[in-house]
């Protein structure tokens, strides 16, 4: 008589822990897990925090005016950042957008 087979457990748990574990850790991991949630959807489809060194989190943005936004909008999302993150680790925002693309006379 042959054994039965033992019933099926979901993976998900077991994937989450792993993907849990090999996430790096700082400052700058844990503030792109929050990220989303802090700056909100639209913000969040604009611009990523790329950067930390000494509490200034940089920011790339996909445009100059985006930048610009980030910067009027830098002591909230902060604040907002911190309390997220359940400590003061954020000290100010450094934002910046990716280069203009470069035109060539392939492109016209």
């Amino acid at each position: 008589m042959t054994p039965r087979p033992r019933p099926l457990k979901p993976a998900g748990p077991g994937i989450r822990a792993v993907a849990e574990g090999l996430a790096p850790a700082g400052t700058l991991a844990s503030v792109q897990a929050v990220w989303d949630q802090v700056a909100g959807e639209a913000v969040a489809a604009q611009a990523r925090p790329t950067g930390e060194a000494g509490g200034v989190l940089t920011v790339t943005c996909s445009s100059a005016v985006w930048a610009q936004e980030l910067e009027l909008m830098s002591a909230s999302l902060t604040e907002r950042l911190n309390a997220a993150l359940g400590e003061d680790r954020i000290a100010s925002l450094r934002c910046q957008s990716v280069p203009a693309r470069r035109w060539s006379e392939g492109d016209l």
